[in-house]
């Protein structure tokens, strides 16, 4: 990651990782993703951990991106456009505060444009019911399992439910 371009980190959690990463893997600036466990209040958490839904923490990807090739703004549409942001605590199938919709800003300017983002978005009338996406700033991050990552690559056949 040392072309000449300054990189920036995004963290978001909008259900299944493994179809999270897969999304922004497929962003033009994105240079790379890790899925992951963050929010919660327990070191070191495993996968088994975290599904126990006792963690406190949601799947979430950390993607690293080069703002000169796509904004936060862009990033910020890919993660509205990914899942549905009015389900509390699941996406599809998958139920649980792990799976919680949630955006974890590095800083003041990725909080007010993801704020931004959220009102615009519930003012356009998109979406019949409220957005529960959290808004909160980044916590630490745990790499999930190496299984985990790049998993929908590794396993053409696998999915997330949607």
């Amino acid at each position: 990651m040392t072309d000449g371009h300054r990189f920036e980190k995004a963290t978001f959690a909008a259900g299944c990782f493994w179809r999270v990463e897969a999304a922004f893997r497929k962003v033009k600036g994105v240079v790379e993703t890790t899925v992951g466990y963050t929010g919660g209040h327990y070191e070191n958490p495993t996968y088994k951990d975290v599904c126990s839904d006792k963690t406190g923490h949601a799947e979430a990807v950390e993607v690293i991106f080069a703002p000169s090739k796509v904004s936060y703004e862009q990033l910020l549409d890919v993660f509205w456009s990914i899942h549905d942001p009015t389900t509390l605590d699941r996406q599809g199938p998958d139920v649980g505060t792990q799976y919680r919709s949630a955006i974890f800003c590095h800083d003041e300017l990725q909080q007010k444009a993801a704020k931004a983002s959220k009102e615009r978005l519930e003012g356009s009338g998109r979406f019949k019911k409220s957005i529960v996406t959290q808004i909160v700033p980044a916590s630490r991050f745990f790499r999930a399992e190496e299984y985990h990552q790049r998993y929908l690559e590794k396993n053409k056949a696998a999915h997330c439910p949607t």
